[in-house]
């Protein structure tokens, strides 16, 4: 929809004079000329525009409202500040009114939901291309909502491009319009037969005018155009034949001109020709004639190259010389993993440090000292309520199940809960000691301290074709800083599927390479080597590396040499599958051993991989890490690096959990199939495949099926795979052998038969085969009725509707834990503990006793505040409980001013101006902050006086309290407790001096 309105908007304001189409596009009537500036909104600074009406044409564009936005076609509101991500957009939009008046306008990022930058006006199109309202079902036929597209396209020359193969389109379309058509009637929905929105007569008049392009002139027609242009060869990185055929072309005094994606390729080839002695030009026009017949070399777009014979003249692209390779370019990351209670809702089980496990039941409002204050309220045993004022929400947790079975709940008033948490704290202090003791065991190792990056480096970077994102660099420096020290790099780097992690592994290979090492790079299936190889190859086609592979499909023969090869470090970097494994399998000096999607691999391979780690680099790939490398990854224990940053135009895939059907299966083939896509049929049981396969080809006549399977032969499921991929077939009807299988921007649909059946890491590994390019994919899960379900299976297929996000995997590798429970996570011994508490709770334990043991910080310390001032967030300030629930536990949670500091700036940012109460709630956050810096019991206040009370081991600075007690009229008692007399009882000021008060004893 947002290319069409894109193309409307055009039609406005700036008419294109070539216009590519197809008859659907160019036959769907068009809105009205008078209407078509209705359905888009431009805004400036400094406008009148009411905030409301701006709200109604967002819902009746058709944007959805939400509570944070992060995907394009959403909004959102909170009091003046109204959040839109237009489609045409990289960045959504945040505009600020006062009143009516547009005050602000700024994009901001989705990820951190901060502004980054100022714009004085915007325009954001309609999603629909008529207004959202009732009428349009009764008018829709009338000129004063649409016309053709004659009335925009006068005196328009047509040209139809191989009409044989549009008018079978049109043909089979229109069948499945008039289907979908009848179906629609049935159900007594309202839906236009397909005759009045695309009118045959019209598509007759277009044919009987249009110019025709085809490969073969018909013997009858008298009026024949040649264009006497031919394609160019394909050297898919053969670069001998390349160079051969460029000789030729000098030597025949051809021009010619080469385009490439970037400076760097286009280098590293002028580098290439001149060792060869063919002259080559660098130029910035494709118009330049050098008078010697060099090869004019060029950074530009072009798709593919062609050549004119007659005038001796050939236009080569990039693509024609090696094989083209999609990776990623910049976009926006998404939502962070850690979630303040962004995802808390009523009756999930939470824990309170201190009574334990207990229901959340709501925000709850009480007056408290002559004060409207807000409270989470807790149920406990016995119907026991507990109310958290929710400054100290810093004391609780959301409880994270380890099965399904729900926790028991907390006693209050009994001493259970302090016995269960100190019997936990203790295993957990075991526990952290003995893991520590590991870390700092691989840490003493020495390994291969790696070169800093060279000139081939550097170069070797230049070739990448497409811009690095923010993550894929920051990872790519970090692992570099990992293999350049002494110790041996020990690195999980967990990215979503297709979010380039496979460069950041070329890049560590070619850097471990230059040093003379040898790279293993370990897959869990052979169709996963197969296109590593081929990526592998086509990054480093231009410098003398030498990279294979080996599985067990090659010949022994082929196996056989290259062992022996490796042996004699004849080999720079081997892609295989566990059959690197084998004990015959020997290097001469390997430096660095990738593994790809560890958890995919067995106990027995996981020992093996084990013994090799002793003193080499390891770089382990997931997108949905194992919850106990995660998590140990998160404790600090294990390097991480993540990259959640989505390709550009990369759309989430929209999932869909449904019942097996005909109709729906038949349907959703014939969709894809429509837009010449492709499409993956899971159906896990070997037995019956072929009749699955059988059936979809009764069901969908025209789709070119094929089935594949691990019990095939090598060669053939090999075969079969190519076949799919270079189109030969455009349903692939497999097992799971595809999960972690080849990257085709081709297929956006996928089906997966009886998904109940899978783990979560696995449907979302096979969720991650769609979706690759800018396409909306959808993945359908099909189970039985949802009443036969395990609580299991409802739970997983839940999770993965509930992210089906882009970048959700590692959120959803955390969901799986809760799900499935942490199990065997840090051994059985564990596992009761980890229960007895909660999974979160566990980790903040592990978390806080592992700082404390590296010496990083002291025991907790709890101040008690009150100072009877108003701290809440409004409720017409902020609507959304959560995010009130995310603020209080964030400014509750803060470890250091700077923190609260930031917060600020988010909030003003974010929400708009804020009230008092917000911002004493910030100057509350700064006092608990350095009451507790220098341990202070409690902060309390009567009428104007402020009373401190100090712990016996206080750090609080003696000398400057005589200055303070003088003063402010105060006195402190033997049992440390001060009193000092404020000169004003007015919120804000006594707020102030008691910061001020407390950054003396602080010595800031």
């Amino acid at each position: 929809v947002s290319s069409r309105m894109r193309f409307f908007y055009d039609l406005l304001y700036d008419p294109p004079s070539f216009i590519i189409t197809n008859p659907f596009g160019l036959l769907k009537p068009f809105p009205n000329p008078k209407n078509l500036k209705q359905l888009f909104i431009s805004l400036e600074k400094g406008d009148i525009f009411g905030r409301d009406l701006l709200l109604k044409t967002l819902s009746e564009y058709g944007y959805t409202k939400e509570d944070l936005i992060n995907s394009h076609g959403e909004y959102a509101w909170r009091g003046g500040i109204v959040d839109v991500f237009s489609p045409w957009q990289e960045y959504p939009y945040r505009i600020e009114f006062s009143g009516d008046r547009i005050v602000s306008l700024r994009e901001f990022e989705p990820f951190s939901q901060r502004s980054i930058r100022k714009i004085d006006r915007l325009i954001f199109p309609s999603l629909r291309e008529s207004p959202g309202s009732s009428q349009i079902f009764h008018e829709w036929e009338k000129p004063e909502l649409f016309v053709p597209f004659k009335d925009y396209l006068e005196d328009s020359l047509f040209v139809i491009d191989d009409i044989e193969e549009v008018e079978k389109d049109w043909e089979q379309t229109l069948k499945d319009y008039r289907e979908q058509h009848e179906e629609l009637k049935a159900q007594q929905k309202f839906s236009p037969p397909p005759e009045e929105i695309y009118p045959p007569r019209l598509w007759e008049q277009i044919k009987h005018e249009a110019l025709r392009l085809t490969a073969f002139a018909p013997p009858a027609v008298k009026k024949t155009f040649h264009f006497p242009f031919q394609s160019v060869p394909r050297f898919e990185n053969k670069i001998p034949f390349f160079l051969q055929y460029m000789k030729k072309i000098q030597e025949e005094r051809e021009r010619c001109f080469i385009y490439f994606s970037t400076e760097g390729v286009l280098h590293k080839l002028a580098s290439l020709l001149s060792q060869h002695q063919i002259l080559s030009l660098e130029s910035s026009t494709p118009f330049s004639s050098p008078k010697d017949g060099a090869v004019v070399l060029l950074v530009g777009n072009l798709g593919r190259g062609f050549s004119f014979p007659r005038e001796k003249i050939a236009y080569f692209s990039e693509k024609d010389i090696f094989t083209e390779e999609k990776v990623l370019v910049s976009r926006p990351r998404i939502k962070p993993f850690v979630s303040h209670f962004q995802d808390l809702k009523s009756n999930d089980h939470v824990v309170h440090t201190d009574y334990g496990i207990g229901i959340f039941n709501g925000l709850v409002k009480m007056e408290v000292d002559k004060k409207n204050r807000e409270f989470i309220e807790i149920l406990y045993r016995d119907d026991d309520k507990l109310f958290v004022p929710v400054e100290n929400l810093n004391l609780v947790q959301k409880y994270a199940k380890l099965g399904t079975r729900s926790p028991l709940l907390s006693k209050l008033g009994t001493p259970t809960w302090e016995r269960v948490k100190a019997r936990a704290k203790k295993a957990v202090e075991n526990l952290a000691k003995e893991l520590l003791h590991l870390y700092a065991r691989r840490k003493a190792v020495t390994g291969h301290s790696y070169s800093p990056a060279g000139t081939w480096q550097s170069e070797f970077e230049q070739t990448f074709e497409y811009v690095e994102t923010e993550d894929q660099l920051r990872t790519i420096k970090e692992i570099s800083i990992d293999m350049e020290s002494e110790s041996p790099m020990d690195r999980l780097l967990c990215g979503d599927v297709g979010y380039g992690k496979t460069e950041v592994a070329i890049r560590a290979s070619f850097k471990a390479v230059m040093d003379g090492k040898q790279v293993a790079v370990l897959c869990p299936t052979t169709v996963l080597a197969s296109q590593h190889l081929k990526t592998f190859r086509n990054r480093m086609v231009l410098f003398p590396l030498r990279i294979e592979s080996l599985t067990r499909l090659q010949t022994r023969t082929s196996q056989k040499k290259i062992v022996e090869d490796l042996k004699k470090g004849l080999v720079d970097i081997v892609i295989g599958t566990h059959r690197l494994l084998s004990k015959d399998v020997q290097f001469r000096d390997l430096g660095l051993l990738i593994v790809d999607e560890e958890q995919r691999f067995g106990v027995s391979h996981k020992e093996k991989i084990k013994q090799m780690k002793t003193n080499i680099d390891i770089l382990t790939m997931t997108a949905t890490p194992i919850p106990r490398t995660l998590n140990l990854s998160l404790s600090g224990l294990r390097d991480i690096s993540l990259i959640e940053t989505p390709p550009k135009d990369r759309l989430a895939i929209h999932t869909v959990v449904t019942s097996f059907g005909r109709k729906l299966i038949a349907s959703a083939i014939k969709r894809e199939l429509a837009r010449g896509g492709q499409v993956y049929f899971i159906h896990n049981r070997i037995d019956d495949i072929e009749s699955i396969a059988q059936m979809i080809k009764k069901w969908v006549p025209e789709a070119r099926v094929v089935a594949i399977h691990g019990k095939m032969s090598g060669l053939s499921l090999e075969k079969r795979m190519i076949d799919f991929i270079q189109q030969k077939y455009n349903v692939l009807v497999s097992t799971t052998i595809i999960e972690n299988g080849i990257d085709i921007p081709l297929v956006n649909t996928l089906i997966v038969n009886r998904a109940d059946r899978f783990g979560l890491a696995q449907l979302y590994q096979l969720r991650g085969r769609v979706g690759r390019s800018s396409r909306q994919a959808v993945s359908y899960f099909l189970v039985p009725p949802f009443i036969e379900l395990t609580h299991l299976a409802k739970e997983r297929l839940k999770a993965l509707q509930e992210f089906s996000e882009l970048g959700s995997g590692f959120r959803l590798a955390a969901k799986d834990l809760e799900i499935r429970g942490a199990g065997n996570f840090l051994g059985s011994e564990q596992h009761g503990y980890m229960e007895a508490v909660g999974f979160d709770y566990y980790m903040y334990l592990l978390d806080q006793t592992i700082k404390e043991l590296k010496g990083e910080r002291t025991k907790d310390v709890k101040s008690e505040i009150n100072l009877k001032v108003d701290i809440r967030i409004p409720e017409d300030y902020l609507p959304q409980i959560n995010l009130r629930l995310n603020l209080y536990k964030r400014v509750s949670s803060a470890e250091n001013l700077e923190e609260i500091e930031k917060i600020r700036k988010e909030i003003e940012d974010r929400y708009g101006p804020f009230p008092p109460s917000v911002e004493n709630l910030l100057r509350y956050g700064i006092i608990k902050h350095l009451a507790q810096r220098i341990k202070i019991r409690a902060v309390d206040r009567i009428g104007r006086k402020i009373v401190f009370k100090f712990f016996p081991d206080s750090s609080a600075d003696l000398t400057r309290m005589t200055g303070l007690l003088n003063k402010y009229s105060g006195s402190i008692t033997p049992q440390g407790v001060m009193s000092l007399v404020s000169s004003s009882e007015e919120e804000s000021f006594l707020m102030d001096e008691t910061i001020f008060i407390l950054k003396e004893l602080t010595l800031m």
